[in-house]
C-alpha cells in the first residue's frame, strides 16, 4: 500500500470530512464529500444519489430519529490506485446520552473525478 499513499491519504480526508459533515448536520459540506451520481447499497435496496438528495428531514425520522453522531471505528484500504480507494469500514451510531445505537460494516469507495476526491459508492449493513 506504499503506492498510493497521497491517494490514500487524500481518500482518507474525504472520509473524515464525510463524518465530520455528518455529525454536524451540515448537508451542504456533506454533499462536497460525494462524486455525483453516487450510489448506496443498504437494507437491500440500491440508491442513486444526486446532488440534493439529502434533506434536513432525514435526520427526523426513520433510522437517525435517536440518533446523535457517529464516529469510525475501522477504516482499512483494500485496493488503491491512482484515482480510486476502495475501503473497509465500520462505524458506530451513538444516541445523545452516548448509549450505542448499532456498529455496520461497509465498504467505501472514494474516487477522484476533475482532480476532487468524494465518496462515489459505498455498502453497508446500516438500516
Amino acid at each position: 500500500m506504499t503506492e498510493h499513499i497521497a491517494e490514500i491519504a487524500a481518500a482518507m480526508r474525504c472520509l473524515d470530512d464525510f463524518m465530520a459533515a455528518f455529525n454536524a448536520r451540515d448537508l451542504k459540506a456533506f454533499e462536497a464529500t460525494f462524486n455525483f451520481p453516487s450510489v448506496r447499497l443498504a437494507s437491500n435496496t440500491l440508491t442513486v444519489i444526486e446532488a440534493g438528495h439529502h434533506q434536513p428531514s432525514m435526520f427526523d425520522s426513520g433510522p437517525l430519529a435517536e440518533w446523535s453522531h457517529s464516529a469510525w471505528e475501522r477504516r482499512e484500504v483494500i485496493h488503491s490506485g491512482p484515482d480510486k480507494v476502495h475501503f473497509d469500514t465500520r462505524f458506530t451510531r451513538y444516541r445523545r446520552d452516548g448509549g450505542v445505537i448499532g456498529g455496520f460494516d461497509s465498504i467505501y469507495v472514494v474516487t477522484r473525478e476533475n482532480g476532487h476526491w468524494g465518496i462515489k459508492a459505498r455498502s453497508s449493513y446500516a438500516p
